[in-house]
């Protein structure tokens, strides 16, 4: 799942290189993305450089920055994202959420967080952008039962994996899979999680994919693990 990196292009932070910079990152990751989805992918960027103004959803201010460390970020695992529904736990500003949702409009997307204001800004975006296949919900995932089980659940930088798992077997339909994004080597998690020995968790079957983000100057990975 590694990605050829991307040198980003001259011209500041305006809309035009910050678009150039996107599109330049979709063809390094190799993301076939229409002309309708890549002006939905460059929307989300000054919606949440305003919220962030007053909301502070993200430690990341400069908008050319958000498309390596959220859009590329996130969208990197999108090979991965095949069967919905979909569950985005943690989801924050809708990460990875929304710019998945954007390139899987044949799936059903549910963004859940327990802030307010971060479900607020989803909310929002999801108007703003038109995405009729995204749901916002604002609970914790111990507390949260969704209408019905998810073939997939995403988590970015989200609790261990052990936790992760706990947390969401109840919510998988049999046979899904979680999708853990980490920020490093998940090798002590992963030996934590098969000392757990947790109930239909095939921890033995878990699979690491490094990432390469365009843009990215960082240890990025993926940790898949399936569910009976």
């Amino acid at each position: 799942m590694a990605a050829a990196e991307v040198s980003p292009p001259p011209g500041g932070d305006g809309p035009s290189a910050l678009g150039a910079r996107l599109d330049a990152g979709l063809v390094a990751l190799g993301v076939d993305a229409s002309a309708a989805q890549r002006a939905q992918l460059s929307a989300i960027i000054p919606l949440l450089a305003r919220w962030n103004r007053a909301y502070n959803l993200t430690a990341v201010r400069n908008p050319a920055e958000m498309i390596p460390r959220h859009l590329l970020d996130s969208l990197a695992v999108l090979p991965c994202v095949r069967r919905g529904p979909v569950l985005d736990v943690g989801t924050g500003a809708g990460l990875p959420g929304l710019p998945l949702a954007i390139l899987r409009p044949e799936l059903a997307f549910t963004l859940l967080d327990s802030n307010g204001k971060k479900v607020r800004f989803v909310r929002q975006a999801v108007l703003e952008l038109g995405l009729s296949n995204v749901t916002p919900v604002q609970a914790r995932i111990t507390a949260y039962r969704g209408p019905a089980n998810f073939a997939t659940i995403t988590a970015r930088a989200v609790a261990t994996l052990s936790e992760l798992c706990a947390d969401c077997t109840p919510l998988l339909a049999p046979g899904g899979v979680l999708l853990a994004l980490k920020g490093r080597n998940p090798a002590a998690e992963l030996g934590d999680l098969a000392e757990a020995a947790l109930p239909r968790v095939r921890a033995d079957a878990a699979a690491v994919h490094r990432l390469a983000v365009p843009g990215l100057d960082a240890e990025r990975s993926l940790v898949v693990v399936p569910f009976d």
